[in-house]
């Protein structure tokens, strides 16, 4: 199928379920700009399954207030593109937006926003660039401030490290959050030995792991988007590199662990919390209904996509119909959501605070709880050679007498 089929083919799927179901109930129309092909597809496309179970579900609801509409168009992983398209999802007569999944596309798509004056919720862009952008703005994924600032505590302080090396790509999103990472680790103690960028969309990485391995790191953090993430990690790995591997958010998109296999074992990234298994009421109701509509399991950012929608929903319940209305709705939204507390503070920013996960058996486990695990393993070793040291005592006793 051609990428414009593709693109066809979602805006077709998705208009086709806005049927009046919800009787003479007021029609409110909500619009997405997501990269649903191209290099950032990996993340459009959770984000888009998840919106859409939260625009199915209330469309389904017997006693919504509101009959919804959702207009989806492709940014095609390009953010002139998404920035256009934002445009025209406007003019179509959206009351707000969710858009901006990368920060290039948020920052390309700002202006257009403000042009219009009408709401965009980003459910993923994290670039500090964004903080306090635009009365306009909000996200619901925490700046990369908390992010790198996260990773350059944990490094120096949780870990030792005492001598890092940074490769990052000259994007908004990997150099906003490369230079948190080395102010805090180096806060700390720490020494940022090197700090190598490389242009966007770069795809050899020898010269690069060659001048960083150069430096003699204990630890090399990778600032940039999953595909390049996997291509220097396996990288790193072939040349034998021990120390540490530290990284974002956005390894963790869907497939990138099976594709870079045992190479990733031990890889340490930051990310919100969300628990697939969790037993939480918001968390439990997402995880069973997207799996029993998908036949797959969710990730972070499918939670993130959810989210946005309810977001929305709960804007229009404070607020209203009016675009300033709602937008006094969007200040009041205090929800807990699939991917946890969302409440917006004064520069549109998310309260939340993202945790240090560990790649561990093929999947990412929360690192507090990898600890734990561990030291359970190895005491029950430790309990077991106890008993055998035991045992063995117990029978050479018996055998001298």
């Amino acid at each position: 199928m051609t990428r414009n089929a593709q693109a066809g083919l979602v805006a077709t799927v998705v208009l086709g379920l806005i049927a009046g179901s919800c009787g003479g109930a007021r029609t409110v129309k909500f619009g997405a700009v997501l990269p649903l092909t191209g290099q950032w597809q990996l993340y459009g496309e959770p984000i888009r399954k998840g919106l859409e179970l939260a625009y199915e579900q209330a469309k389904d609801d017997p006693n919504a207030e509101f009959a919804f509409e959702l207009d989806i168009r492709d940014s095609e992983s390009r953010a002139p593109h998404a920035a256009e398209q934002l445009e025209a999802v406007y003019d179509a007569g959206v009351l707000a937006a969710v858009g901006g999944v990368t920060s290039d596309e948020a920052l390309a798509m700002v202006p257009v926003m403000d042009e219009a004056d009408r709401v965009l919720l980003s459910p993923s862009a994290s670039s500090p660039k964004l903080t306090g952008i635009s009365s306009n703005f909000y996200r619901i994924y925490p700046s990369d401030f908390r992010e790198g600032a996260k990773m350059g505590n944990f490094a120096a302080q949780t870990l030792g490290l005492n001598k890092a090396v940074i490769l990052a790509a000259e994007s908004n999103y990997a150099l906003g959050v490369q230079d948190v990472f080395k102010s805090e680790f180096e806060r700390y103690g720490g020494e940022v030995a090197a700090v190598i960028e490389y242009p966007v969309g770069h795809t050899e990485f020898d010269d690069d792991v060659t001048k960083a391995l150069s430096h003699d790191p204990e630890a090399v953090y990778v600032a940039d988007y999953a595909f390049e993430i996997a291509s220097i990690v396996k990288e790193l790995r072939q040349r034998g590199f021990r120390g540490r591997i530290l990284t974002t958010h956005a390894f963790a998109a869907p497939g990138i662990l099976d594709e870079v296999g045992g190479a990733a074992e031990g890889i340490l990234l930051t990310r919100t919390i969300f628990d697939v298994g969790s037993s939480d009421p918001p968390v439990k109701s997402f995880v069973d209904a997207y799996k029993a509509k998908y036949r797959e399991e969710p990730d972070a950012f499918a939670a993130h996509g959810y989210d946005a929608f309810k977001v929305l929903q709960e804007a229009l319940k404070q607020g209203g119909t009016a675009a300033r209305d709602f937008w006094k709705g969007m200040r009041q939204v205090k929800i807990v959501g699939a991917s946890g507390l969302i409440q917006f503070d004064e520069k549109g920013d998310v309260g939340q605070f993202p945790r240090v996960y560990q790649v561990s058996d093929g999947k990412l486990i929360d690192y507090e709880k990898y600890v734990e695990i561990k030291k359970k393993e190895l005491q029950d070793r430790l309990e077991q050679l106890r008993r055998e040291a035991e045992a063995a005592r117990r029978a050479a006793q018996a055998g001298g007498s």
